[in-house]
């Protein structure tokens, strides 16, 4: 996925090489660029329901985005189903309901899968990975949402499991995205995070990258700091960041998704703001960004 730079108040979506081969496939990571909220600087795609903007303007978001990826003309749109999403390894099979009705309430989960054509489904981000998998030969589509407690739980290692549980699909012939999140460069975590991971995976520790904090003061005046404990000098205190990228790419590889049908943007969300939501680096006040995905009824 190549990100290119256009104007702030155009509608900017980020799309798979890879997916985008799949002529039937309908798909995109959204950006915070080109919508009608004004909650978190110029006109933002907000694509949540967030409790600094109005649902109005997400509304707007929402219409935009869906003309945008082609599946809304002004008079009828495909369906948009989204979930409350809850850091789980919960995976809903969707489709429609009692004709063309759909489910009311939004389910509780943080993954969805369907191969029912005209429907668009979608999770929400703004640090946690978004994740696209398409089944090139059965014609379906999964989307999950892995935050590191969701990546701990094997999200999308289960999801592979349930497009072939419900469709019948060989991980062999699945394509995966995985759209902008935050990125080992940023994704500070405490060291119960690691005892998670390292009870879960043989491969824990090469997802983890330490880094001891510099204090050029100590370094110049050593004396000052010494301490009545051995060694004599207290430690400096250890970051320790996580690589939830190459974390839920290690799950897809050993769900039997081959490598070169992995695709990741690797534009950090906390790094690049300007572009992306972050949670982290904008203190809980963001929007928050959407990956859908849909069948052609062609």
């Amino acid at each position: 996925m190549v990100i290119n730079r256009v104007a702030k108040n155009k509608v900017q979506l980020l799309h798979s090489e890879k997916l985008g081969k799949l002529a039937w496939l309908v798909h995109a990571f959204s950006t915070r660029h080109g919508g009608v909220s004004r909650a978190y600087g110029g006109n933002s795609l907000n694509l949540g329901f967030t409790q600094q903007d109005s649902r109005a303007a997400v509304e707007r978001n929402r219409e935009i985005f869906l003309k945008e990826l082609g599946v809304a003309n002004g008079r009828t749109s495909w369906p948009l189903v989204s979930l409350r999403q809850i850091h789980s390894d919960v995976i809903h099979r969707v489709g429609r309901v009692q004709g063309d009705r759909m489910l009311e309430q939004p389910l509780a989960g943080d993954g969805i899968v369907t191969d029912t054509p005209g429907l668009l489904v979608a999770v929400q981000t703004a640090d946690c990975l978004p994740i696209i998998l398409a089944d090139r030969k059965r014609r379906a589509v999964g989307v999950f949402h892995a935050g590191w407690r969701g990546t701990v739980k094997r999200i999308v290692e289960k999801g592979v499991g349930e497009m072939r549980k419900h469709f019948g699909s060989d991980p062999w012939d699945l394509v995966a995205a995985i759209g902008p999140g935050v990125q080992g460069c940023c994704y500070e975590v405490g060291e119960e995070v690691r005892t998670k991971f390292e009870a879960q995976f043989a491969y824990a520790s090469s997802l983890f990258r330490q880094l001891k904090e510099s204090d050029p003061v100590r370094e110049k005046y050593p004396l000052l700091f010494l301490t009545a404990r051995p060694p004599g000098h207290s430690e400096l205190p250890v970051k320790l960041f996580l690589d939830l990228g190459e974390a839920n790419r290690r799950q897809l590889l050993d769900a039997g998704v081959m490598a070169k049908n992995i695709e990741a943007v690797e534009s950090c969300t906390a790094c690049h703001t300007e572009l992306l939501f972050s949670f982290r680096a904008e203190k809980g006040v963001t929007g928050r960004m959407m990956a859908a995905a849909g069948i052609s009824q062609e």
